[in-house]
C-alpha cells in the first residue's frame, strides 16, 4: 500500500479533521481515508448523520398533531410590523 504525507495543513483544516475524527470515534488516518474515499465516489453508501432512520417515520396522525401545534407559527402579528 502506498503511504502519503500531507503538508501545509492549516489550523482550520486540522481542527475540522480533529472534530470529525472525534465525532466518528476513529483514528485520524481512518477518518481521512474515509473522507477521501467518499469525496472521490469510491464507496457505494453515502455517509449519513444517523437521522435517515427518522425520515418518513411519522404517521398521518403524527403529522396532523405537529401541524396543529405549529400552525400559529404562520400567523403574522400585524402590530409587530407597524
Amino acid at each position: 500500500m502506498k503511504q502519503l504525507s500531507i503538508r501545509n495543513v492549516n489550523s482550520r483544516l486540522a481542527a475540522a479533521l480533529e472534530a470529525e475524527r472525534r465525532a466518528r470515534d476513529l483514528s485520524l488516518n481512518e477518518t481521512v481515508l474515509d473522507l477521501l474515499r467518499r469525496a472521490l465516489g469510491l464507496v457505494d453508501e453515502p455517509y449519513g448523520n444517523g437521522l435517515e432512520t427518522l425520515s418518513g417515520s411519522w404517521s398521518d396522525d403524527d403529522y396532523a398533531e405537529f401541524a396543529t401545534a405549529t400552525a400559529s407559527f404562520d400567523e403574522i402579528d400585524e402590530n409587530l410590523w407597524r
